[in-house]
């Protein structure tokens, strides 16, 4: 059986800009990036402004096993399928970071037949965003220090400084470091720490600003320390916003590749959903929008963190609405809910099985609440029982909720036919989207809704730092942003060992901080880490390349 890499690796690629003539796009508005990928102008996004949109159909999952269960490789196969059916659609996927590829996945690019390629490409360096981000984001800390080594004007406290590294990189390390150790000229000696360049706020603004002008807007509120009073102390007042931006010019445009099937994709921006938002780029998704009749989108893991965070901050403060979404599971998943490890997850058990999917009975009722069509899809294993298979489909079936077996995995767009067609026709269905809770919330009732309605706990307790943050936001004028939720992605709740749909269980909140230049407030849960470590065996060891520069162990 052929690798993922493999596959992708053999796979004929056409030249993007063929991708691109067939999108209507001429060639003089990419900006190559070789032969097989390329950014958008930004006279083209101009020039798409006054088309009609398409439908925008989300993909999210259900709680996730650790190696993840393909909620891309399905994003990519709907696309793929949606062409065969002869419709106009593109696809709007997040970029990877190179933290998981070499932590735990080893690549992020879809899977099988259902990938989006140049996967090296994509998995690795790309066009140089992640990059630009960790630049952007480290220039401000340097900017930062800096002021205070040269006199403090702004009367910073520096036993108060928010603003953190970052590196796209698991280095458990850095979460907590000493900066500014030797002479008086290296600095003032503090406590720093870094996140993964995913968690930074820079990222989460480049993926919500609307354009440059925004942009420069959306930095310039970045809190990045607050002085002797209490007052923020903002990107702005460091005079730091011009120089960010310049970093972030090119990064700002979208990326245009192909999948497997030759679907265009615009892959953009990197949040992760279990420490930040979790979406592609707005600026991504409205122009892939505004390119064709159908954008298939994703959000990172479980609908608890991804859809959740889609809805109530992306299309809240991007005024987008969806028109349907895929709910996606795996029978392997489901087992795991029910507590098998993950060694054993290819045996059949029907036991588990039925334990585990009260997970997916949960999700479907979540994403109910937001008003939205729902298609259930099942992901299949190759290592799937007839057995396993029929008892998901009738449970669906039962709570009269539409389900399609998907594989596209192995068949490619073929394998995902009988989804693209119930996804078609639930698009036609009555839709009343509307946010889970209102801006005028205080900050405490928005998170208790995010707990009580979606997680399903009991009740929120707060620790005595979390509590005294909020009433200092409150108190700032952040009381009215929405919540940015950072959780375990392997539970509903804020302990990955609650695995199923578990019932009376409290959420802890251990702190709260505003992302300002973002739009949010981010609301830290149990033993959530925004600098992830690599795992006992990480997916390093298997990637290597020969002397002829071919990869290998990108899965």
């Amino acid at each position: 059986m052929k690798t993922d890499i493999e596959i992708a690796q053999g796979a004929i690629l056409e030249p993007i800009t063929e991708v691109a003539e067939r999108c209507g796009i001429p060639e003089e508005e990419l900006e190559l990036y070789g032969k097989y990928k390329a950014k958008l102008s930004e006279d083209y996004i101009r020039s798409l402004q006054d088309k009609r949109d398409g439908k925008l159909i989300l993909v999210t999952a259900i709680n996730p096993t650790p190696a993840g269960e393909g909620k891309t490789t399905t994003t990519v196969g709907l696309g793929e399928a949606f062409g065969r059916l002869g419709k106009n659609a593109v696809i709007a996927l997040r970029e990877p970071s190179l933290g998981p590829c070499f932590g735990v996945k080893g690549g992020a690019a879809g899977g099988g037949m259902a990938q989006v390629v140049p996967m090296e490409d994509l998995n690795l360096h790309f066009t140089g965003d992640f990059h630009a981000i960790t630049s952007a984001n480290n220039l401000l800390a340097a900017l930062l220090d800096n002021h205070i080594q040269q006199g403090n004007a702004l009367r910073i406290d520096t036993r108060n400084i928010v603003w953190k590294r970052c590196l796209d990189m698991n280095d458990r390390v850095l979460r907590n470091v000493v900066v500014g150790m030797g002479s008086r000229a290296d600095g003032f000696v503090r406590e720093d720490h870094f996140v993964i360049t995913v968690a930074s706020e820079i990222m989460a603004v480049l993926c919500l600003a609307e354009d440059m002008r925004d942009l420069k807007k959306r930095l310039g509120k970045i809190v990045v320390a607050y002085d002797m009073d209490g007052q923020p102390v903002t990107a702005e007042d460091l005079q730091a916003v011009g120089s960010m931006a310049a970093l972030l010019k090119d990064a700002m445009k979208p990326n245009l590749i192909q999948t497997l099937e030759h679907t265009p994709a615009l892959v953009h921006g990197g949040p992760f959903a279990n420490i930040a938002h979790g979406c592609n780029s707005v600026r991504a998704t409205r122009t892939a929008l505004k390119m064709a009749d159908y954008c298939i989108t994703e959000a990172g893991f479980g609908a608890d963190l991804g859809a959740e965070k889609f809805f109530d901050i992306k299309c809240r403060m991007s005024g987008l609405k969806p028109d349907g979404v895929v709910l996606v599971a795996t029978v392997r998943a489901l087992k795991y809910n029910g507590g098998v490890k993950k060694e054993y997850l290819g045996a059949e058990n029907m036991e588990a099985l039925k334990a585990g999917i009260f997970n997916l009975e949960k999700h479907i009722e979540n994403l109910k609440k937001y008003g939205v069509p729902v298609v259930v899809t099942l992901n299949r294993f190759l290592t799937d029982t007839e057995a396993e298979l029929s008892y998901v489909q009738d449970f669906c079936e039962e709570r009269g909720c539409e389900f399609a077996l998907s594989e596209v995995w192995e068949k490619g767009g073929a394998g995902g036919l009988v989804l693209a067609e119930k996804v078609l026709a639930a698009l036609e269905k009555e839709n009343s989207f509307h946010v889970l809770y209102e801006n005028e919330l205080s900050l405490r009732e928005k998170i208790e809704t995010v707990a009580k309605e979606i997680y399903g706990a009991a009740g929120v307790s707060y620790a005595a730092a979390a509590v005294k943050q909020i009433t200092q936001l409150e108190k700032l004028g952040f009381g009215d942003l929405p919540v940015c939720m950072a959780k375990t992605q392997y539970s509903l709740s804020d302990d990955a060992a609650l695995l199923g749909r578990p019932e009376g269980f409290t959420v802890t909140i251990r702190e709260v901080y505003v992302s300002a230049g973002a739009g949010f407030v981010v609301v830290l849960t149990g033993a959530v880490m925004t600098m992830p470590g690599l795992p006992k065996a990480p997916a390093a060891y298997r990637i290597d390349v020969n002397e002829e520069g071919r990869i290998t162990g990108l899965f």
